[in-house]
């Protein structure tokens, strides 16, 4: 496979993690980055290598590059994609794919009719422990599944990032920042989700930063903060998210999903691996192999200690070798604008007090090939 070239709009703290990724890809090379603050772009091409730090309109005006990857606030990402389709590129954006799930119905329209795709993160379910659990499902190993949990629980970010504002604000929420995530890898395990009904609110109203450098700082909060949803999937399971950004400590696991022959442990869908265990039919808990599946080795440090496995950009990848392959890709816009109505209808139905009726569904994105690394996209 001839490696893609791919621009990047957006140098903020996620930049680091694509271009990180992309330093260890063959199947593309970051040509150009670009920022609303030149010097935001200069730096991160200067520390990466990249060849070029050029603004948005000149990286969308260069002809050698195919695909763009949208790494702005998400109030900005409805009006750059439709930037970037109107170039006639691919673009490929951080979630959620637009703020809001109009915008992501007219940007799947507008790609439609300029023959470009649309893909998006999170591509964490395309991980070892997430590919391991959707084969153990698929064989049966639990039986059908009927229910599960699902927890997302913090007291927020303003203790770590710079520049925290947008995470409190329409477009943002511990719902539309990290319920991608958990709503992705439930709809690559078990299908398209059919109605959800929530309860939802705003536990802090006003927000202090202490992270630098701005600690001192208050944020006003706009957006609700603590959500716990029933989703309700077409396949007839149903599982109750919570996510919050009002707790200061629990013991609850990322999620658990129970079936008629068993149940099974799914880490953290923020990361790629992590441990993975099933019950059957009342035995005791056993681990199951991961090994066998791509992306699984632990290659970041985070702030706490803990190594995880982060492959994030791999949803991109994928992306790259589909569109020389003509096969769909896995992280696609049909799945990301799916996600994304599940996400608003979360907050219509905490809003309302009444169930929501899904308008949208999706396939279940193809499983990704056993092997060590990137190269299974090529298979």
């Amino acid at each position: 496979m001839q490696p893609i070239n791919i621009g990047i709009i957006g140098c903020g703290v996620i930049s680091d993690s694509y271009l990180k990724g992309a330093a260890r890809s063959a199947y593309i090379t970051v040509k150009s980055v670009a920022d609303m603050r030149p010097e935001a772009a200069a730096a991160k091409a200067a520390e990466y290598g990249v060849s070029a730090a050029a603004s948005p309109e000149a990286l969308l005006a260069d002809p050698d590059i195919s695909i763009v990857i949208n790494l702005t606030v998400p109030l900005a990402h409805a009006a750059v994609n439709r930037a970037i389709v109107a170039a006639g590129k691919h673009v490929y954006a951080e979630k959620p794919l637009c703020a809001s799930f109009a915008e992501a119905k007219e940007l799947l329209d507008l790609a439609a009719k300029a023959g470009v795709r649309v893909g998006g993160a999170p591509d964490t379910f395309m991980g070892a422990s997430h590919q391991a659990a959707r084969r153990a499902i698929d064989e049966g190993r639990i039986g059908q599944v009927i229910a599960g949990a699902a927890t997302v629980l913090s007291h927020g970010m303003e203790h770590w990032h710079p520049n925290p504002d947008f995470f409190f604000i329409k477009g943002g929420g511990p719902i539309l920042d990290l319920g991608p995530y958990y709503v992705t890898d439930l709809i690559q395990l078990l299908g398209p989700v059919a109605r959800v009904a929530a309860t939802t609110c705003i536990g802090n109203p006003v927000r202090t930063i202490t992270s630098q450098p701005r600690a001192g700082e208050q944020l006003k909060v706009e957006i609700e903060t603590t959500a716990t949803a029933l989703l309700s999937f077409a396949c007839g399971a149903t599982i109750v998210l919570t996510a919050s950004w009002d707790v200061w400590k629990n013991k609850r696991l990322p999620f658990e999903l129970y079936g008629v022959d068993g149940s099974m442990l799914v880490p953290d869908p923020n990361f790629f691996g992590g441990s993975l265990e099933i019950s059957e039919k009342g035995g005791d808990w056993a681990a199951v192999d991961i090994t066998g599946h791509p992306f699984h080795l632990a290659n970041r440090e985070l702030r706490d200690g803990r190594q995880v496995a982060d492959y994030r950009i791999i949803g991109l990848l994928d992306m790259a070798a589909a569109i020389q392959q003509n096969r769909p890709h896995r992280a696609s816009g049909e799945l990301t604008t799916h996600v994304l109505e599940v996400l608003e209808a979360i907050g219509t139905a905490g809003a309302e007090k009444r169930w929501v009726d899904l308008t949208t569904t999706c396939e279940r994105p193809a499983a990704v090939p056993q092997g060590v690394g990137e190269e299974v996209f090529a298979a």
